[in-house]
This record gives C-alpha cells, sequence and structure tokens, in this order.
C-alpha cells in the first residue's frame, strides 16, 4: 500500500478534539436515523403484518413479513458493494449522504402505501421494494459510518468512538420501540392496527430529509485524504478480492455467530415473547425497551475497556458465553411468563453479545487499508447479515412452524461456536491496526 509520509500524524495533527467530536457526533446522529427508519418496520410487523399479508394465522402472517424483512437484506451486499466503492472512491461523507436519500425514500413507499384490501398484490409488492430500496441504503450506511467514526477516532480512543456505531444503532432500534410505546398508549387498539402503524414509517421520511442536511456539513476523514493523494489501486469487488481475500473472509466468519446472536436477542426477540412465552404484545415492548436501553450503554464502556485491553478477548468472552448460554437462556425465556425474569434473562443474552457488537466496526475497519476500508467493511459483512442476520427471525419462526423450536437455540449456539474459533485464532487488531498506517 502507498500511503503520504505524514499520514497518521496529519490525522491526529490537523483535527482538533472539538471537530473530531462534533464529526463523530454528527455521523453518529444520521446513523441514529438511518437505523431508526430500519427498526421501525420490525417493531410494527405485529400491526402492519394483517394488511399486506391476510390470513387467519398470526404466525404465518409474521413468517411472511420476516421474509420481505429478509428479502431487505438481499440488497444489502449490493448497497455494501456499489456504496462502499462509491465511498473508497468519493469520500465517506458523499457515501453517508446517500445512503440517507435512499432509506428516505423507503420509509415515504410504506408509509403511502395502500393496504392488500384496496389494492391486491400491488400491496407486498410495493413494500418489497420499499425494503429493497432501505436494503440498498443500509449496505452502504454500515461501511461508510463504520470507516467514518473509526477513521475520525484518535489512535488511543478508537475502540470508545467506533462504539457509538451501535449505539446510534441500538438507539435507532430503541426509538422504533419507544415511539411503539407511545402510540400504544395514546392511541386506541383498533386506530393503531388499522392506521397508526403508518406514523412511524413518516417520522422516519422526515428525520431522513434533516439528516441528509446534516450529513453534508461533516468533515471529509484525513485517511481518505491520503489514500486520495497516494497512487493506491482503486476500490473495486476485484481488488478487494486479488489483494485482501484473507481478510475479506475473516469478516463474514467473524460476523456471522455475531450478527445472528444479536438479531435473535433483539429483533427476534419481541415475537418471541408474544408468541412463545405468552405475553402481550405491550408488555413484550416494555421488556424490549428496557433491556435495549442497558444494552446500548453497555457500548461505550465495552468499546472503551477494549483501547485497553485489546478487541479478541472482548470476541472470546462473547463466544464462550455465547455457546455456553443460548440454549439454556431462550429455554427459560419460553417456559416464563412473569414480566421480571424475563427481563433479566433478556439483558443477559445482551450483555453476552456485547462482547461482539461494541467492537465489532472497528476490528473490520482496522482489518483494511484506508483505500478499500470502506468496501472491506461493509461487503463481507453485508453477505453475513444477508446469510445469518437477515434470516434469523424467518429461521426461528419456521423451527417454531415444524414443531421444533429449540432446533433454532441450537442453531444460533453452533453459528457462535464458528466464530468463536475465528476469534481465538486471529490477531488482536488493537495491537495491529491499518488505520494507525493511514
Amino acid at each position: 500500500m502507498a500511503t503520504t509520509p505524514m499520514a497518521h500524524g496529519a490525522q491526529d495533527a490537523t483535527l482538533s478534539t472539538n471537530t473530531r467530536l462534533k464529526s463523530i457526533i454528527g455521523g453518529s446522529t444520521g446513523n441514529l436515523v438511518e437505523w431508526f427508519d430500519w427498526y421501525v418496520y420490525a417493531a410494527f410487523t405485529l400491526y402492519f403484518a394483517p394488511h399486506f399479508f391476510p390470513s387467519d394465522n398470526q404466525t404465518a402472517q409474521l413468517l411472511s413479513a420476516a421474509a420481505v424483512f429478509a428479502v431487505g437484506f438481499v440488497m444489502r451486499p449490493i448497497g455494501a458493494w456499489i456504496m462502499g466503492v462509491y465511498s473508497d472512491r468519493h469520500g465517506r461523507k458523499a457515501g453517508l449522504t446517500l445512503s440517507v436519500t435512499l432509506m428516505c425514500l423507503g420509509s415515504l413507499i410504506i408509509a403511502l402505501t395502500p393496504g392488500y384490501a384496496t389494492i391486491g398484490v400491488m400491496a407486498p409488492a410495493l413494500l418489497v421494494i420499499a425494503r429493497l430500496m432501505q436494503g440498498l441504503s443500509v449496505g452502504g450506511e454500515y461501511g461508510a459510518s463504520a470507516t467514518y467514526l473509526s477513521e475520525m477516532a484518535g489512535k488511543d480512543r478508537r475502540g470508545f468512538f467506533s462504539s457509538f456505531q451501535y449505539v446510534t444503532l441500538i438507539s435507532g432500534q430503541l426509538l422504533a420501540i419507544l415511539l411503539l410505546l407511545v402510540l400504544q398508549n395514546v392511541m386506541s387498539k383498533p386506530a393503531l392496527e388499522e392506521w397508526g402503524w403508518r406514523i412511524p414509517f413518516a417520522v422516519g421520511a422526515v428525520l431522513a430529509v434533516v439528516v441528509f442536511r446534516l450529513r453534508r456539513g461533516l468533515a471529509e476523514t484525513q485517511s481518505f485524504k491520503n489514500a486520495k493523494a497516494s497512487d493506491a489501486p482503486k476500490s473495486g469487488f476485484l481488488t478487494l478480492l486479488r489483494h485482501h481475500p484473507k481478510e475479506t473472509a475473516l469478516v463474514m466468519l467473524l460476523t456471522a455467530g455475531g450478527t445472528l446472536a444479536f438479531y435473535a436477542y433483539s429483533i427476534y426477540m419481541q415475537k418471541f415473547l408474544v408468541n412463545t412465552s405468552g405475553f402481550t404484545k405491550e408488555a413484550a415492548t416494555q421488556i424490549n425497551a428496557v433491556t435495549l436501553f442497558v444494552f446500548m450503554c453497555l457500548q461505550p464502556v465495552a468499546g472503551a475497556l477494549s483501547d485497553r485491553v485489546g478487541r479478541k478477548p472482548l470476541m472470546i468472552a462473547f463466544g464462550i458465553a455465547g455457546v455456553l448460554f443460548t440454549y439454556p437462556i431462550f429455554t427459560a425465556l419460553s417456559q416464563t411468563q412473569d414480566m421480571f425474569t424475563a427481563g433479566l434473562l433478556v439483558m443477559a443474552a445482551l450483555i453476552i453479545v456485547t462482547g461482539y457488537t461494541s467492537i465489532n466496526a472497528v476490528v473490520k475497519a482496522e482489518l483494511f487499508p484506508a483505500h478499500i476500508r470502506a468496501l472491506g467493511v461493509a461487503l463481507p459483512y453485508a453477505l453475513a447479515n444477508t446469510i445469518f442476520g437477515g434470516t434469523a427471525e424467518w429461521v426461528a419462526l419456521k423451527f417454531k412452524a415444524a414443531g421444533w423450536e429449540q432446533g433454532f437455540y441450537w442453531y444460533v449456539t453452533a453459528m457462535i461456536g464458528i466464530s468463536l474459533i475465528v476469534y481465538l485464532r486471529m490477531r488482536d487488531t488493537r495491537q495491529d491496526s491499518l488505520i494507525a498506517e493511514d
């Protein structure tokens, strides 16, 4: 890799603390809105599924909605590819601005689409189109935001500041759930089921417009400027595979267990508490909201810890605890009707996965040189997310429909085990970071 002699020094010298913090806060705020738009779909599935997928069976409706949720993930690798290359060639700021534009359009389509009873099969068709657009957006968002936050952070606090990538990701999910709680309390149940579920999609579209303006004013990273001025090869799919095949495979494998666990413990958990444990929708939403808030607060703590002890110990801790406790936690949850007990069990699962979520962005960014970093972070991550994260709900519901729900618990355990093997064998990126060579 060709670099300028002053690369790393320039990154630290030319950015004041205020500029660095302003950029990180600005990038994180945009990330929050992106993920709010993405997770609103999951939070309100129980309410809008009957409008797009008429059926007398709730599990069948949820399966159809989960399938569309998974379809959105199909576009994530394509978005990661297109916008990863775009961010590497035109700047992290340009990639972030483009991704939020697509997210806005997707949310607006869902907010305005009539139900199946009005326009027939066009209703689910438009829902699929909207999710494809949002999948394209999120595919590019992760790589651009993870790269931007990691490059903007100082070398001694990279784990801490990059952890805000997941803080804002969880915040977006939490805000979606909190909005659901508000609507559940201020609207009648028939009104919420009839039209109230459209409100969060409209809110998401408006917020995305605000973020568009915010992101246009962000500072560009010095790492990108240095890479742009160097004679490094242009970012592209073939360049990634030719020069960084090991790192690409590594990102996919270290992501597989972590992303599946995250979606199982958070996104699917709301449906699990209703459909398996027997809680009301309102109780499940409250449990999800409280546990996610605590989970969000843990991310910077774990990120800061990784700046002291390294990234590898945290990922190994997640892997070992995930293998040992995933099955017992899900089994206990399926047998409890007590909200406090359920909350403790969900919290235990989320504490376990913190070892992955808090540092996964910076670990991936530290594996790649600047000229191909956004693509290297985004594409293999998106592929693993599509295969394992995006299908988590669908696989879980398939196991339930087949009468062997415990099969999903074993599936999550096995995938965490595979990632654990990778964590044990890989280098600690804190000690050997390519961002430090920028």
